[in-house]
């Protein structure tokens, strides 16, 4: 025999003391020290939004430790561009991550 699934519009809804997943996985993150890793992550994973495409294309490699953004660009006169505009590229970052993430940008 098939069951069938109904909806009940009063088990669904919220109730009261019910966290939302959102709020319940930030709670975990903050919970097991891994904001930091996973804020790392997003800057790595989300590059081309934060940078734009054309920077994007032309770097290699991406990483942060200990605060520090390490850059590996291909062209060199995109590299020079960018060494002249650490700290915008520091004020972005931190501005999309909302928080003092990277204080400081090495290109290797």
């Amino acid at each position: 025999m098939a069951m069938h699934y109904r909806f009940d519009k009063e088990k669904s809804s919220r109730k009261p003391g019910i966290t939302p997943l959102k709020e319940a996985i930030d709670m975990m993150i903050d919970r097991y020290k891994l904001r930091s890793r996973f804020d790392q992550s997003y800057v790595v994973a989300h590059w081309d939004k934060i940078m734009g495409s054309a920077i994007a294309s032309r770097t290699k490699s991406i990483y942060i430790k200990d605060r520090i953004l390490f850059l590996q660009i291909e062209s060199a006169p995109l590299r020079s561009e960018l060494i002249r505009a650490k700290s915008k590229i520091i004020e972005l970052i931190n501005r999309e991550m909302k928080s003092n993430l990277v204080e400081d940008v090495i290109f290797i």
